[in-house]
């Protein structure tokens, strides 16, 4: 650290009330966690599904992660200590707590709150200060996931990322805005300051792209070319009126003849900057030619190291950088006489505690909370247990929400879907609205209240798993595991499409495949009315007052016997 930067931190640390001895470790732990030796001469920063999270939070990241087939056992299907193994990490770290949910609670209490812009514009200056040149590049998922960035329609999250210095971007739950919306953003705010890219969305009539296919820029005299992919099912695994007009898809071929064009056109080095998740990425690295890396996102996987994958002509970096603002990766290359000589990566996990906040952006996102503080503060109730998302089944925050649907909409059964976004609460903390909205901002909250049969209930299971569990990524076209609520089954995930889901249970009772069930849901994919998932549970929340530790009743898991990618017990 130079010495003017710790004088700015020593007084920042002093001016919010901090012992010098307090200030001296936290600068010595900074060191240590953020002094990243400079390599190369190209610099590539990378920061993925944010989920418009400004402010510093809790997220246990997933006991269940499983890998099937080639995924088996690899990247990024590792959990807890056999993640900890595989990596060369050592328990009892801030490491060990930023990858892995191993004594999450405890470990959270010690090491504090992860990510916050204002943290992140610290650390990407630092990091900078000492990479000439640097780019900040966003794999998508930036603009949605927050009370305020549904409030504010996105503009929230537009602001801040400008001020963050985000150079490029790609999309997902960006177009859940409506295409009106996002092309008003790309030509009012981001044009001049930031590229957004995806060169697989194209007009479905003619075929004409919709975005940018690439960014060309220069780095210390090296052309790069930034390709961007989007969310390829977005019509499918979000509402397609959304994005009336355009189609999506992985389009392989398509990237393959990009990526030879902007080779043609100079490029030294190619990056796809994805929004695929990290299964598709690396059977992607596998079969086109002529990508250096691919900067990952989607799957809210937090991989420690880059996985080199070969493919015809070489090899390809596959990274993927986590969520909600908890990392940041850090990709150099040494690029001579036009040829990459070596490289080197980095995911930087985001202790807010060992960053002070920048004051520019803590400015802005205090300006863009005011109109919304009491709202956003409002409790709704304290919980005495975990509340955590992150998993392929249910998470306890899951759990709370379909217990809610169930006992104010009076169903049998309650069907919630496997978002990857959501933070976490720790037992004892209150549970706000901004909290709840957390779990459910999107922009199409209607609940609904559906008659279905057994066997039209088991058939929607075997969809959403087909989904999680296809043998082949190029199908796996959404989130985790439905969350269910009343209804216990058993899973068999290598199983047969249509064919995994079976005993499945109500009240102690087999599912009869004939009688109709009053079943609760919300985030359809068609246009319906009905009440905001937000109001229902903050409603029950208000009601219950204190939420007793709550257990997220997980399926019965059949077949998974050594596989690394889940913890039991």
């Amino acid at each position: 650290m130079e010495r003017r930067e710790f004088n700015k931190m020593l007084a920042l640390g002093l001016a919010a009330g901090l012992s010098l001895p307090g200030m001296s470790r936290r600068a010595g732990a900074m060191n240590e966690a953020y002094d990243i030796a400079r390599f190369g001469n190209v610099h590539l920063m990378h920061m993925t599904d944010v989920h418009a999270q400004l402010k510093p939070i809790y997220y246990r990241e997933p006991s269940i992660n499983i890998g099937l087939h080639d995924a088996r056992n690899r990247p990024p299907h590792l959990v807890g200590d056999a993640l900890l193994s595989h990596y060369g990490l050592k328990a009892d770290t801030r490491e060990s707590h930023a990858f892995t949910y191993i004594d999450f609670v405890e470990a959270a209490q010690r090491y504090g709150k992860v990510g916050g812009f204002s943290h992140l514009a610290t650390l990407v200056k630092r990091l900078k200060a000492n990479r000439p040149g640097a780019l900040l590049l966003d794999g998508g998922d930036l603009w949605q996931g927050s009370a305020t960035s549904l409030w504010t329609n996105g503009q929230d999250m537009v602001d801040a990322s400008k001020l963050l210095g985000i150079d490029v971007m790609t999309g997902h739950w960006e177009f859940t805005l409506g295409s009106d919306r996002v092309n008003e953003i790309i030509e009012n705010d981001l044009n001049g300051h930031m590229d957004f890219v995806a060169h697989n969305v194209k007009d479905f009539d003619f075929g004409d792209p919709i975005f940018a296919s690439h960014s060309m820029r220069e780095i210390n005299g090296v052309p790069v070319a930034i390709i961007g992919q989007a969310f390829p099912y977005t019509p499918i695994a979000n509402p397609s009126y959304m994005v009336e007009g355009w189609t999506f898809g992985i389009q392989e071929r398509e990237l393959q003849d990009k990526i030879d064009e902007v080779r043609a056109a100079g490029a030294q080095v190619v990056v796809l900057l994805s929004h695929n998740g990290a299964d598709t990425d690396i059977k992607l690295a596998s079969r086109v030619t002529g990508l250096d890396a691919i900067l990952g996102g989607h799957t809210h996987d937090g991989m420690p190291k880059a996985m080199e994958v070969k493919n015809p002509s070489g090899m390809t970096l596959v990274t993927n950088a986590g969520s909600n603002g908890k990392f940041l990766g850090v990709l150099d290359f040494d690029v001579r006489e036009g040829k990459i000589k070596g490289w080197d990566y980095k995911l930087l996990p985001v202790f807010a505690d060992l960053l002070p906040a920048d004051p520019e952006m803590e400015a802005l996102i205090k300006k863009i909370r005011a109109p919304y503080e009491s709202q956003l503060n409002e409790v709704l109730a304290k919980t005495d247990g975990l509340l955590y998302r992150r998993g392929n089944f249910n998470g306890s925050f899951d759990q709370l929400i379909v217990d809610a649907m169930i006992d104010e909409m009076e169903a049998d059964v309650a069907l919630s879907p496997g978002f990857r976004w959501g933070t976490s609460l720790l037992p004892g903390d209150d549970i706000t609205m901004e909290d709840l909205m957390a779990q459910v901002a999107i922009t199409y909250p209607q609940t609904t209240l559906t008659d279905m049969t057994g066997e039209f209930l088991k058939v929607v299971l075997e969809d959403v798993a087909d989904n999680l569990f296809n043998p082949d990524p190029y199908y796996q076209q959404g989130g985790d595991m439905v969350r269910v609520g009343g209804l216990d089954y058993t899973i068999d995930p290598k199983g047969d499409s249509g064919k995994r889901i079976s005993d499945m249970m109500l009240n102690g009772k087999p599912v009869d495949p004939k009688k109709t069930y009053k079943v609760a849901g919300w985030a359809s994919m068609q246009q319906v009315e009905g009440e905001p998932i937000w109001d229902v549970c903050a409603r029950w929340l208000r009601s219950q007052k204190q939420i007793d530790l709550v257990e997220a009743k997980q399926p019965k898991i059949k077949g998974l016997s050594g596989n690394d990618g889940i913890v039991t017990g």
